[in-house]
Formats: C-alpha cells, sequence, structure tokens
C-alpha cells in the first residue's frame, strides 16, 4: 500500500504545480494584454497546462481510490479532507472556464484578481495537508 501511497502524492504533487502555475498565466495573459503585448502563446500554454492537470487529476483522483477504500472514512478529518479535495475539483474546473475565455479573448478580470485567485487552492492544499497529516479533529 505504500507504492499506492507514494504514486498518490506524486500525482497530487503534479496537480497542484498546475493549479498553482496556471493562474500566473492568467496575470501574464491580462496584464501583457493591456500592455499591448503578444499573448497568443500564453493561450497555448494555458490550454496544455490545463489538460495536463487534468491528466494529474484524474490519476491523483484513482490512486486515491484504492487508498479511501482500504482505510475507510473514519474520523472527521476524512470528511474535512474530501470536502477541500472537492473545493479544489471545483477551483480546478473554474480555472477550465478561464482557459476557455482565454481562447475567446474573453479573460477580462485584472492581474490582481488573478493573484488572488492564485492563493485559494494554496489555502485548500494547507487545510488537507494539516487533516491528513495532524488529522486534529
Amino acid at each position: 500500500m505504500l507504492w499506492v501511497k507514494t504514486i498518490h502524492i506524486l500525482f497530487v504533487i503534479a496537480w497542484m504545480a498546475g493549479v498553482f502555475y496556471l493562474p500566473r498565466i492568467f496575470v501574464h495573459f491580462v496584464e501583457g494584454k493591456e500592455a499591448g503585448q503578444q499573448v497568443d502563446r500564453l493561450t497555448i500554454m494555458a490550454q496544455k497546462l490545463y489538460s495536463f492537470m487534468t491528466v494529474m487529476m484524474i490519476l491523483a483522483l484513482a490512486s486515491g481510490l484504492p487508498l479511501w477504500l482500504m482505510y475507510g472514512i473514519n474520523g472527521a478529518w476524512m470528511h474535512v479532507k474530501l470536502f477541500f479535495v472537492v473545493l479544489l475539483m471545483v477551483y480546478h474546473f473554474w480555472a477550465r472556464m478561464a482557459v476557455q475565455k482565454m481562447a475567446t479573448n474573453q479573460l477580462r478580470k485584472s492581474g490582481i484578481y488573478y493573484r488572488w485567485a492564485n492563493e485559494i487552492p494554496l489555502v485548500f492544499l494547507v487545510v488537507i495537508l494539516v487533516m491528513v497529516v495532524v488529522k486534529p479533529i
């Protein structure tokens, strides 16, 4: 089971790398567009990164399922963890909508908005890590 945990952690790290980087692409896109710079390459980067992180999300969830089935849902910490995993998935699909808007040149929020949006998954991840490692409840 340690191999499954290792694989799960690897896929979660890869997913989170994408989740943390994609909003930075949004920042550069909107600020570059405002400055009159060429931003088409950023759209391609965002689409490719989103595809990669979606595969990593699916693999993270798929590798977490056997762990969940083996250990069960014991303790409130697991319920909190799963709730925040669902929130991360919602954030992931919010990012998809932003990538789609980016592709049609309709990404209209400010760079500051996307900088703040970049902090949301960090908060979710911290809660998940505390729940898994410390199990405070």
